[in-house]
């Protein structure tokens, strides 16, 4: 009897800990991820869970390839990479915008996947934001993004309706000012 007690012991302690590491290496984000941005290998790194296999499916792999496309939405720094995260570019509803701005009118702590509002400041009036919480795609060291210019360049997410509705308040006082503010 104390045999088999010991026997049966065992066996529930050898399964206990195989069961201990059913875990499946998926991706996550490694910093800020705007949506509008493609995903590389490099944005990533992996990390193991343990989920039900219907939560699995949800979420990209490491042993599958990185589906072509773009963020539909942004991804946070440490989150699981969701696969309908990714999609075709003309699904995200968004365009990259490319906006100069002065670097003193840009926090130093924005960044890839910040949120931003972009403000039109003229000399006589109060600013006025011509694009609100929208995503950086790229956002270049202020130290790497000085060219002849002088300025930094941001790169946004920007809805596509609104990106007309930018260039034309830009066209209408080509002397105001783009001042970002980050969100957050």
């Amino acid at each position: 009897m104390g045999v088999a007690i010991v026997a049966v012991s065992v066996i529930a302690g050898a399964r206990l800990l195989a069961s201990a590491d059913d875990t499946v290496p998926v991706w996550s984000a490694t910093a800020d991820l705007a949506a509008g941005a493609t995903v590389e290998e490099a944005d990533l790194v992996a990390t193991a869970v343990r989920l039900a296999d219907d939560e699995l499916d949800h979420y990209l792999k490491v042993g599958d390839p990185l589906p072509e496309g773009v963020l539909l939405r942004a991804v946070g720094a440490g989150e699981l990479l969701p696969a309908a995260a990714l999609g075709s570019a003309g699904a995200s509803g968004t365009v990259q915008l490319p906006v100069s701005v002065e670097p003193d009118q840009v926090p130093p702590s924005v960044g890839a996947g910040a949120v931003v509002d972009v403000y039109l400041v003229r000399e006589d009036a109060a600013g006025e934001p011509v694009l609100s919480a929208v995503s950086v795609i790229e956002a270049p060291r202020a130290d790497d993004a000085l060219l002849v210019s002088g300025k930094r360049q941001l790169v946004l997410a920007v809805p596509e309706d609104a990106a007309s509705g930018f260039f034309a308040a830009l066209a209408a006082d080509s002397a105001a000012t783009l001042t970002v503010v980050r969100r957050g």
